[in-house]
């Protein structure tokens, strides 16, 4: 087989982030790259021969036959198969001839009998991405979704001011401000493993009527479900010479909505990282450079990384909607549009596993939140002055209010200081808060952390539901 310096690839995946990610790239490699591709269209063509040999061969030499084709696949050679496609100029019957040249003669004949080529490629592709998916993504997803739920358990309790519209918002903490990305990617991560075990193969034929099945058995769809079986898979219920596209394109979608939640992840964080919040920062190395001319720069280059690789992928969601058309029973329009689902898988493993780097050594500087929630000042109770004088019986609580902080603004006055000059107002905040929080106007205004809400509660609880969730789904990937 040819062999190539790495840097001599064309795609990133094959030479960046190949030696950025070795151990990532085997993996990924061993699902996804054009031998992967030829050694599971083998498989599937070995399963296929298994099914016929036990059903179609003489009596008396089904078992032995049986046993002389077991293991045929893992002899195929990639190099071989093109090779031959060069002579043939299709690739299903390339690997058919090759395979017929590594069976038995007298199995020769019951090599892809009755098949057509998507009955091949098609169950071959299924069986490729339920396993990258079960055996490299969801595993890294699972780690990346654990890193956040003990991101959010450590700093449930970290005064943070929440932002709207980039602008400072009421205060919450920093482990609550995680946990929503905890909960978004959890439901991600068990919606994507529901789309894998649904993905489906097919042994229906030419238009999926299984009309050369039909001169083989009586019922040709049993065989369609004993072949199947022996791949772990189930038929598409109603096939042209396709596998019906939805289930490819439902997990497809289901990792676009997952890259995205990774993806606001990373911009959330590389934004906490600006001059003028830092209030997190990315690991940086004792040799790292941050910029060639700027000595002092410490750059949220992995955050940014993480995006960039969702604005590079995200978009192919659209040739994934595309694919779903073909005309009549089939067209190949979707022939070389498909081939790069790979790349686009890999993409979508190298920022996860990018982001859990992030997450798993972030550096949160309190003392910065604190200093933030300080600087949001007193108006970051304008709600719940609002709030309690409407809970009092205020008919224009939230006018009054809003007044209230224009007079801020414009004298330069804390919120509190302008509200107590309004002794109704105040006395009837001063009982709510009593009431409310326990304690008065006075002591509730000097400290913004005490008006999270139950940010603090919320963030525990959602570590602990996804925690739990995905120590069973480790031990479901595992069985």
């Amino acid at each position: 087989m040819e062999s190539r310096p790495i840097f001599a690839n064309l795609s990133p995946i094959d030479h960046r982030y190949s030696i950025a990610e070795p151990e990532l790239f085997e993996k990924l490699s061993a699902h996804l790259s054009e031998e992967a591709v030829v050694r599971s269209c083998a498989r599937v063509e070995e399963a296929l021969l298994d099914a016929l040999v036990r059903r179609l061969a003489p009596e008396g030499r089904r078992a032995a036959l049986a046993a002389a084709v077991a293991g045929v696949a893992g002899s195929v050679d990639p190099a071989d198969v093109y090779a031959e496609e060069a002579k043939t100029r299709h690739n299903v019957r390339a690997l058919v001839n090759v395979m017929k040249r590594l069976v038995p003669p007298e199995a020769g004949p019951y090599v892809h009998l009755g098949a057509t080529s998507a009955d091949i490629l098609d169950t071959a592709a299924s069986l490729r991405y339920r396993e990258v998916t079960r055996r490299v993504l969801l595993p890294l997803l699972a780690d990346l979704e654990e890193s956040l739920a003990r991101l959010a358990r450590a700093e449930a309790d970290t005064p943070q001011i929440g932002r709207t519209h980039g602008q400072y918002a009421v205060p919450i903490t920093f482990g609550f401000a995680v946990a929503g990305y905890v909960s978004r990617l959890g439901k991600c991560i068990l919606r994507l493993r529901d789309r894998a075990a649904d993905l489906r193969g097919k042994l229906s034929g030419a238009v999926g009527s299984y009309n050369a099945g039909s001169l083989l058995v009586p019922d040709p769809e049993a065989l369609e479900r004993e072949f199947l079986a022996g791949l772990g898979l189930t038929p598409s219920d109603t096939a042209t010479q396709l596998v019906e596209p939805e289930h490819l394109l439902g997990l497809l979608l289901e990792v676009n909505t997952a890259f995205g939640v990774a993806a606001n992840l990373a911009d959330d964080l590389r934004h906490l990282q600006r001059s003028e919040i830092g209030e997190v920062r990315e690991e940086f190395a004792e040799t790292q450079v941050g910029s060639s001319t700027m000595p002092q720069k410490r750059n949220p280059w992995n955050a940014e990384h993480v995006k960039s690789l969702w604005k590079a992928f995200a978009p192919r969601v659209v040739t994934f909607f595309m694919d779903q058309v073909s005309e009549h029973q089939r067209d190949l329009t979707n022939s070389a549009s498909g081939r790069f689902v790979a790349d686009y898988l890999a993409g979508f493993a190298n920022a996860v596993a990018r982001m859990t780097s992030v997450v798993g050594s972030l550096t949160v500087d309190r003392a910065s939140m604190a200093g933030n929630l300080r600087r949001a000042g007193d108006l970051a109770f304008s709600e719940a002055v609002y709030v309690l004088a409407a809970r009092g019986g205020s008919n224009d609580a939230h006018e009054r209010v809003r007044k209230a902080t224009l007079r801020v603004e414009r004298e330069g006055r804390p919120l509190c200081e302008v509200l107590a000059d309004d002794a109704v107002l105040w006395k009837a905040l001063d009982a709510g808060l009593r009431d409310a929080a326990g304690c008065d106007a006075a002591t509730f205004f000097a400290d913004p952390a005490r008006y999270t809400g139950r940010a603090s509660v919320r963030a525990r609880q959602t570590a602990d539901r996804w925690e739990a969730a995905m120590a069973a789904l480790k031990k479901e990937l595992e069985a």
